[in-house]
């Protein structure tokens, strides 16, 4: 076998993240632009991230035809690396030391994974009915838990990232040249069930912010499809004990740069948050009409000043004057 399928698979799932990266920026901020699902729905921008993830899916369920789910899965993490610069572009942030270090240790462990799980082949095994039926009940009960327990956006994160897990898990059996029949249209339906459901919980984790819950998106989508191609279809890492060191390897540098890249675009996303916050109320305030100003009027200081009272002169009433003494004879 020539490694002309992988590398077909690969470049797939490069443009595939492009798609996902420009999707959830566009997200995020129809997010924070509306005050709920039904303000994003009269949007044409989360619209045209609903066509951007549509496409996405689509060559994801290509690449799937193409590669294992143990190599194409983890290539999602890259919409997390490059929904940086996207987000730095379309908010006018300058990326941080810090994110440029998420990026490089994800990176690298993306590459070391697909060091040991690159087999040159595509995948010939899928799931079978039951399994399928199995696989589907228990992602539908992790992510009603999920959903019910109300944590906030990282457990709606966790919860798409399940179902967005098992969605390509279910299409991969959709792109492996499926029959027409009565488990083919059941396996149709739950894979647009759970790709609808994933992307609706995407939206509705984004609302706490895009680092956090996009981050553990990533890690969650790729660990579920690939615990379920490692379990149930025999999937695994070359190179024996040393492929699975190495795999652990790269799988702990891309959790840490996944970890950098989050804690960074919450960052960015507070610190935007609370400038268009401040900006909005200095507007307010000049827009604000001035009421006219009172003089105001100095107090005066209590001094002792002496005062001079004159005391008003005694009034001269008329009096009688009685004369005694001997009379004169004139």
């Amino acid at each position: 076998m020539t490694a002309s399928p992988v590398l077909l698979a690969v470049a797939l799932s490069l443009i595939s993240a492009v798609c996902y990266a420009t999707a959830a920026v566009v997200q995020e901020r129809t997010a924070a632009a509306t005050s709920g699902m039904r303000g994003a729905l009269a949007r044409g921008a989360w619209w045209g991230s609903v066509a951007l993830n549509a496409g996405g899916a689509l060559l994801h369920v290509v690449a799937l035809r193409y590669g294992p789910l143990t190599l194409v899965q983890p290539l999602g993490a890259l919409s997390l690396v490059l929904a940086v610069p996207l987000g730095s572009l379309a908010t006018g942030r300058r990326t941080s030391g810090s994110q440029w270090r998420g990026v490089a240790y994800t990176l690298v462990g993306l590459s070391t994974l697909l060091l040991v799980t690159a087999t040159g082949g595509a995948p010939h095994e899928t799931l079978g009915t039951a399994e399928v039926m199995a696989v589907a009940l228990f992602a539908a009960g992790a992510v009603a838990v999920l959903v019910s327990a109300g944590t906030g956006g990282l457990a709606f994160a966790a919860a798409s990232g399940i179902a967005s897990g098992v969605g390509s898990t279910l299409s991969q059996k959709l792109a492996m040249g499926p029959t027409v029949s009565w488990g083919t249209a059941l396996v149709a339906v739950l894979t647009v069930g759970f790709a609808v459901g994933g992307l609706l919980l995407s939206q509705q984790a984004y609302r706490s912010g895009l680092g956090g819950p996009l981050a553990l998106l990533t890690l969650v989508n790729p660990v579920t499809a690939s615990a379920i191609g490692i379990a149930l279809l025999g999937e695994g890492f070359q190179y024996g004990g040393t492929g699975t060191l190495l795999a652990l390897a790269g799988a702990a540098a891309a959790v840490y740069g996944v970890t950098l890249l989050s804690r960074a675009q919450e960052t960015s996303s507070t610190s935007s948050t609370s400038s268009t916050s401040s900006t909005s109320r200095t507007s307010s305030t000049s827009s604000a009409p001035r009421t006219p100003r009172t003089p105001r009027t100095r107090p005066t200081p209590n001094r002792t000043v002496p005062v001079l009272v004159v005391a008003p002169r005694p009034s001269l009433t008329p009096a009688t004057v009685e004369l005694t003494g001997p009379a004169r004879s004139l």
